[in-house]
Order: C-alpha cells, then structure tokens, then sequence
C-alpha cells in the first residue's frame, strides 16, 4: 500500500467529518429509495397492520418538522459536549492524546447519525404535498401526496437517534476517565506488539547497522508518519540496490536529513522514488510508530508525577500498562521493521529496535519523576519484576536489574529515612550486587 494512502487512510480516521458524510450520503439514497418504493407501491399495503395510522399532510409535514429541527439542535448539543471533553482530556492528559479522542468512534458515529436523520427529514418533508399544490407526478393520482413509508423510516430513525443520545450522554464521562484512557492506550500498545512481532525470543537481539552509502535526504519537514517497505524493497529489487534506513516512524525531519542510505549505484531518478516511500506529516500517528504509544502513557505518568498535579496513583496505573507491554516485549523476537516483516529481507534494513531501546523509551523515560515518589518508586520496582516473572532471557533480566539499580541511585537524591530503605531493600532483592 502507497505511504500516502496510508497517511490519508489515517487522517480520515482521525476525522470529525468523513463517518458523518458517509453516514450523510446514506441518508440520501435511503431517502431515494423510500420515496420510490411510496411511488410504486403506494401504501395500502400498510393498512393490513392495524397499529399503523395513516398521516395526513398537515401531520406529516409537523412530523418531519419537529424531528428535523430537534436533530440539528442535538447535533449542535452533542458537537459542544464533545469538543469540550477533548478540551478537557488534553487540557489533564497531554495535548498528544487529543488523536485518540478524535479517532473515538463512538463520538463520529453518534454526530453522524443526528446530522443523518436531519437531511433525511429535510429530503421526505420536500416531497410532502396538499391536495391544491400537488406537483406533475401527484396530478396523475389526484391528488397530494404523503409518503408513508418515508415517515415510518423518519421516525424509526428518531428513535435511533433517542438509543444513540442515551449512549452518548453514557460514553462521554466512561471515555474521558483516566483508567479508560491508560487502558486504551496499553491495549492499542499490546496489539501493536502482538502484531509487529508474532515470533517468540530466539536469544538474538536486532544489530547495529553499518555505516556507508549515498544518503538520500528529506525535502520536506515534518514527521515521518508512514514508511512504505513494500515499496522500497520494490525499487531495491528493480535497481539491484539495497538501502539503509537512517529514520523511523515518528522522526522528524527537515530538509538535508537523511532518510535513508544506498548501497550500489542507481539512476537520477531513484531518489525522488525513495523519497515517494515515506510519508511526511506534521504530527506523529500510532500506525507504524509503537514508540508513540509508549510516549502517551510516558506522557501521562509525567504529568501525574509533575509537583503540579502531584496524583501517584494515575501514574502507577500507567506503570502498570508499560509492564504489560515491556513482559510482552521482552518474550518476542525484535528483528522486525515497522510493519512486521524480518529487517534485512529484500534489501532493505530498517533501524533497529532492540530491548533496551524500548527500555529507555518506557521506564526509562519515567524513572527521574518516579525516583521522587515513595510509592512510585516501589511500583516502578514492582512493575520490573512483573516483567521478569516472564521469563525472558538472562539478557534482557539483566538489562531489567539495571534499570532497578538507576531507580535507586535517582532515588537516593530524592527519597531519605524510611522510603529510601524499603527502596533500598526491595533493588537488592531483585537485583543483588555483583
């Protein structure tokens, strides 16, 4: 699939407008479709149901018009409540988990079902006619016309919508709770994991990459949202070149950064084609980049631990979904690219993410702010050796005891008299002096 694809596969998905549209569009041809079938049909088929009552045209024209003008008054309603969770979900988590919300399918389907059921009303109300003012297609019957089907679709639709306020009004408060927002983000983390690296740990962990070749550099700034390997390794084949990538996803980059390196020689035009490989954006995504997840609940975690916001229990929680992600990284065998596939295969090599990378990206990145918390610290040292209790291999436990030994020495310049013991007591436990 072309980078570019992806990158805009990935921004309708993050969109307020594009559900709603489709949502819209259906709307439209449903109303086609209804007023055909009263066309052709008519409805005296209906009077067989006995609980069903015809409309007059008075009837159905205040009908369409009390359920048109409540929908776009909801819609409005419901569009200030969600732009006020978003405000305050960035304002108390991170500015960088507005995406997750504006991906929140819930939010999208909810507008979009009420500005749906608007346009269809708006549609059946036009074709809604008295006696005296019938149009071309109601002179052949006699008379005016009131599609019945239409109205019972309207108001089906209306009670929809009623079903679907009520999950809303629900799903707003659940969505915006700091438990909900940690675990959604781990478990977009633990699938990502899951996915990118299907093969358990074989004991080898991914090597640094050689230094040489031609760089090809960016031409353009932003952040590489999506690098596309099938292409890549598409050119590679056809040039009889391989490549050295010296990003990934997540990095910015500006004009003269490299992108990658080739080795062998290749024609004027392949580097404008390598360049087509990689897709440059002005935020970061979750698509490729796994680093990103961990950055969010990081993110969290850090301002819970801030003097400001001094809240130790929200970043344990997030404590708690990097030790599922880090146990699950470290039973998995690394050498894989961005989208899964052995790094190396096809000639192209990719960057590579071994388990001290990820480490540093996760505990590593919290261990300062959690040194300075008494019951941080000793979460922090729990969730290691939850990770330990894996098990993965002796390197990797090893790599997991050093990170309890730079707790305790962060610690010993931020705790004192019987916190710093416990600390001190619970590091020699799980990672005893040589």
């Amino acid at each position: 699939m072309k980078a570019w694809l992806r990158q805009t596969l990935s921004r309708l998905n993050a969109s307020y407008w594009f559900l709603p549209a489709l949502l819209t569009l259906a709307a439209i041809l449903l109303s086609v479709l209804t007023h055909w079938i009263d066309r052709s049909f008519g409805h005296e088929w209906l009077s067989g149901i006995t609980w069903l009552h015809d409309a007059r045209p008075d009837g159905a024209r205040a009908l369409l018009s009390t359920i048109s003008g409540s929908m776009i008054s909801v819609a409005g309603t419901v569009f200030a409540i969600t732009i006020a969770a978003v405000v305050y979900a960035s304002g108390n988590y991170g500015p960088r988990l507005l995406t997750n919300f504006m991906t929140d399918k819930g939010n999208q389907l909810t507008l979009g079902v009420f500005i749906a059921t608007f346009v269809y009303c708006l549609l059946v109300l036009r074709t809604v006619r008295q006696p005296d003012e019938a149009g071309m297609l109601d002179m052949a019957a006699g008379g005016g016309f009131v599609p019945q089907v239409s109205l019972l679709v309207s108001f089906a639709l209306a009670l929809l919508s009623v079903a679907v306020l009520v999950y809303f009004l629900h799903h707003v408060p659940d969505s915006i709770r700091i438990n909900r927002v940690v675990a959604t983000i781990g478990t977009r983390a633990l699938r990502a994991i899951e996915s990118r690296f299907p093969d358990p740990d074989c004991g080898e962990e991914p090597v640094a990459l050689e230094d040489g070749g031609t760089p090809v550099r960016a031409k353009r700034v932003g952040y590489v949202e999506v690098i596309d390997f099938a292409t890549l390794e598409g050119i590679c084949k056809a040039q009889g070149i391989g490549v050295r990538l010296a990003v990934r996803p997540g990095d910015f980059v500006h004009p003269d950064v490299p992108l990658l390196h080739v080795s062998g020689s290749c024609g004027d035009q392949v580097p404008g084609q390598l360049r087509g490989a990689f897709a440059i954006g002005w935020s970061r995504t979750a698509d490729q980049d796994l680093e990103y997840l961990l950055d969010e609940l990081v993110e969290i975690a850090l301002r819970a631990l801030s003097p400001g916001i001094n809240d130790p229990f929200t970043a344990i929680t997030c404590l708690h979904w990097l030790s599922a992600a880090t146990a699950s990284l470290a039973t998995r065998d690394l050498r894989r690219d961005a989208d899964g596939d052995p790094s190396g295969d096809n000639g192209v090599q990719a960057l590579p993410d071994d388990f001290a990378h990820f480490m540093q990206r996760g505990f590593g990145a919290v261990r300062a702010s959690a040194a300075s918390n008494h019951l941080a610290s000793l979460n922090f040292l729990q969730a290691l050796e939850s990770v330990a209790a894996g098990p993965p291999s002796s390197a990797r436990i090893a790599l997991l005891q050093n990170e309890a030994r730079r707790l305790l020495a962060q610690a010993e310049t931020e705790l004192a008299g019987p916190a710093l013991e416990e600390l001190r007591e619970r590091v020699a436990a799980f990672a005893p002096s040589d």
